[in-house]
């Protein structure tokens, strides 16, 4: 007799624990906070000293899903948009190899030069990040046993990016990146953790979209040809655009680039430029200037016969580039 009670006692503890939602303590997943470093940035990493640093700015950053909109916000007042470009210019600005210009807030940075009389900002941007979150939601999902509840919240978010080009207005790259992020909460028999809104998962899932494009966005940033211009010539030195701030330092050595003839493409109806032609080698003596400004570098020429710009005063058609081998 307490054999077969025995039994049913196992039977019934057996059967309660079977009927029981799986529980999992309330967790978030860990997100990176930083990109990952792709192969071809770490061998910059070693064949390049910190790298010459490109001018980027991010145009824009929009939420283009209808979550986080509302009647009473006007369109300048998108807090998802403003969450994404304060995000990535986090991102940009770790890997220290870019100078960033600030665009998203530019009409407070002018309302500041104005009430100074300060002369308005002129600084271009070489690249434009222009961006948007697409897919933006979230979803609860609940599991019910006999005894025991779980709730778990999740959030996604979809981000695209495009990378334009400023001096010729094409998109040179485009990408796209999503994230998720989520919680969950469970109760046996009424004891345990109960899962309230948890709003932070929205923002959690938006910076783990972002992170995962950004070292994409980083990398062909970094692959993109690096350029100065001739300003002047004073003294047997050329004054070049570009200094400490771009990593420019002294004794670095430079190549002078003679643009291509543009002609049109008939396919296309688009401009082209021609593959260009080496001019001559300069190199650095000093950097003058304390901000990105006014910041300028002045070279002597170590080979090459530069008499007719000089002659003409007219550098319009030549450029500085980071030395190639092949082109001597």
């Amino acid at each position: 007799m307490r054999s077969s009670k025995s039994i049913l006692a196992v039977i019934i503890v057996l059967f309660t624990l079977s009927s029981c939602a799986t529980v999992h303590k309330d967790t978030i997943e860990p997100i990176d906070s930083s990109p990952a470093i792709s192969p071809t940035i770490q061998q910059k990493e070693t064949s390049i000293k910190t790298g010459l640093k490109r001018k980027v700015a991010i145009a824009r950053f929009t939420n283009e899903t209808r979550y986080g909109q509302s009647f009473f916000l006007n369109e300048s007042d998108d807090r998802i948009g403003k969450q994404a470009v304060d995000i990535l210019s986090s991102k940009l600005m770790e890997t220290e190899k870019f100078i960033l210009l600030e665009r998203a807030d530019l009409d407070k940075i002018q309302k500041e030069l104005n009430m100074g009389n300060a002369t308005p900002l002129k600084n271009m941007a070489d690249y434009l990040i222009v961006g948007s979150v697409t897919e933006f939601g979230r979803k609860d999902q609940s599991e019910v046993g006999i005894f025991s509840r779980t709730k778990k919240q999740t959030a996604h978010a979809k981000v695209h990016i495009r990378l334009i080009d400023v001096y010729t207005g094409q998109i040179i790259y485009s990408e796209e990146g999503e994230g998720e992020a989520f919680s969950e909460a469970g109760t046996v028999f009424g004891v345990g953790q109960k899962a309230g809104y948890d709003s932070s998962l929205n923002d959690k899932a938006l910076e783990s979209a972002i992170t995962n494009l950004s070292s994409n966005i980083i990398e062909n940033l970094l692959e993109k040809e690096w350029r100065a211009y001739i300003l002047g010539y004073e003294e047997g030195l050329f004054i070049i655009s570009g200094g400490k701030s771009q990593n420019i330092s002294t004794g670095d050595s430079f190549d002078v680039i003679e643009e291509g003839k543009m002609i049109n493409n008939p396919q296309t109806n688009m401009m082209i430029t021609l593959p260009g032609k080496m001019v001559g080698e300069i190199s650095v003596i000093q950097s003058v200037g304390d901000s990105i400004e006014n910041e300028v570098s002045l070279c002597k020429i170590e080979s090459g016969n530069f008499e007719k710009y000089i002659n003409m005063k007219d550098y319009s058609k030549l450029y500085i580039r980071e030395p190639k081998s092949g082109d001597k």
